[in-house]
């Protein structure tokens, strides 16, 4: 990390949770966040913010990426997730919808910290779809519409699940079915991260 951070790499444990667009990531963290004290930095609300924040030199272009339901560029969003990772002096993190390509997972693990595992929540694009266009029903989001969702959905596959297939080559994935209850995923996914903190406290 930068000269600011208050934590060694050593100290810090980062988790990424990644999944297609609507696949319950936000949801998952919430739990997570209650049960194991983790900061959750969405990549996604990093960037909204920053789009909206008075005299960013970033916003515009952001919001042009966000609406074509493309990858805004790596530097923008790492430079956002470590800005936040000091902000916050923790040293757990979750982080949800990053990296989105393989390029994003290489930087990152090189320039800040290496991720403990990957949490993959898969889910059908019926199933994503229908829960995209439920929130786009109250959330204001530009991107929960069917036009943009379509695009999101070709460029998680594209971009993004790549990134999944890396970080099995490493042994650090654990894939979770994602279409029963919010409750039933999250039995699942809770197991995973009493074992990481039971291991990391044996070290």
């Amino acid at each position: 990390m930068t000269s600011e951070a208050k934590l060694s790499k050593d100290d810090i444990t980062v988790v990424f949770i990644l999944g297609g667009p609507g696949s319950g990531k936000g949801t998952q963290c919430a739990k997570l966040v209650e049960d194991f004290g983790f900061v959750h930095l969405s990549a996604g609300d990093l960037l909204r913010e920053e789009q909206q924040r008075p005299g960013s030199e970033v916003g515009e272009m952001i919001q042009n990426y966000i609406k074509e339901g493309k990858i805004v560029p790596m530097e923008v969003t790492i430079g956002l997730l470590e800005k936040a990772m000091i902000d916050n002096d923790s040293n757990r993190f979750l982080i949800d919808g990053f990296p989105r390509k393989v390029d994003q997972a290489m930087a990152f693990e090189k320039e800040i910290v290496e991720s403990s595992l990957i949490i993959y929540l898969e889910c059908s694009e019926e199933v994503m779809q229908m829960r995209l266009l439920k929130r786009g029903e109250t959330s204001g989001r530009i991107d929960d519409n069917v036009e943009t969702i379509k695009k999101r959905f070709k460029t998680f596959i594209e971009s993004s699940y790549p990134v999944v297939e890396y970080f099995r080559k490493f042994d650090k994935v654990h894939t979770i079915p994602c279409e029963d209850s919010i409750d039933e995923v999250y039995a699942k996914v809770k197991p995973i991260i009493t074992e990481l903190f039971k291991q990391k406290e044996q070290k």
